[in-house]
């Protein structure tokens, strides 16, 4: 189950048979591609249709919501897998507490459904600003938004960093860092993987190798 609080069923639609047919995303929001596309794109489509794939693009979801819909699948569908995309865009029912506050209780609703229906829930989350002002831009657990308890109630945490963003003359372009930064149950640490922007994806890295 997806739940897409930031992109419409069509906006994601659109990204996931880009990345599945490794079509040009901008090609395809604008009509402009060729022939050769063609039995990629209904590939990409055909695979998504057989796909026991549910997605909700509600906007501003509360953890009830999430919860009673989540239950609904599972008993009627089975589910494997929760997403939240995103985590702040999500609100709490009926309450004046402070954002931080909100969040806080967000996370630990999530945390309490995934036990609850033994599946794993992955939710994006944005960072604070603060990283676009300091020297280092990797990102930090510190910088996750609003609330300390995401930090705290996540079993794995994992940033994404891709160079180019900050430094458009790096040598690393197209390659993105990905970095665990907490694993309760295994070991941290950083590895790169390529990323094809214009089709969204990510794929596994090999460096290039200089023949002399």
């Amino acid at each position: 189950a997806i739940f897409s609080m930031e992109m419409s069923t069509d906006q994601l639609a659109l990204r996931m048979i880009s990345s599945l047919g490794r079509v040009n995303q901008a090609h395809l929001r604008n009509g402009r591609f060729g022939d050769e596309d063609w039995p990629r794109i209904n590939g990409a489509i055909q695979m998504m249709s057989e796909a026991p794939m549910y997605i909700d693009d509600t906007p501003s979801l509360t953890p009830t919501e999430i919860r009673a819909r989540s239950r609904r699948l599972k008993r009627q569908h089975g589910l494997e897998l929760i997403v939240v995309d995103y985590l702040q865009l999500m609100q709490v029912a009926g309450t004046k507490e402070n954002r931080a506050t909100e969040i806080s209780e967000i996370s630990r609703s999530l945390k309490a459904l995934a036990r609850e229906l033994e599946v794993p829930i992955i939710a994006l989350s944005q960072l604070n600003r603060s990283v676009e002002q300091r020297t280092e831009k990797k990102p930090m657990m510190s910088d996750l938004r609003e609330s300390g308890a995401i930090e705290q109630d996540a079993d794995l945490i994992i940033f994404i960093y891709r160079e180019e963003v900050y430094d458009k003359d790096t040598p690393r372009k197209g390659i993105a860092d990905i970095h665990i930064a907490k694993q309760r149950n295994g070991p941290v640490g950083e590895f790169p993987l390529t990323f094809l922007g214009q089709f969204t994806k990510f794929e596994n890295y090999v460096p290039e190798i200089e023949v002399f």
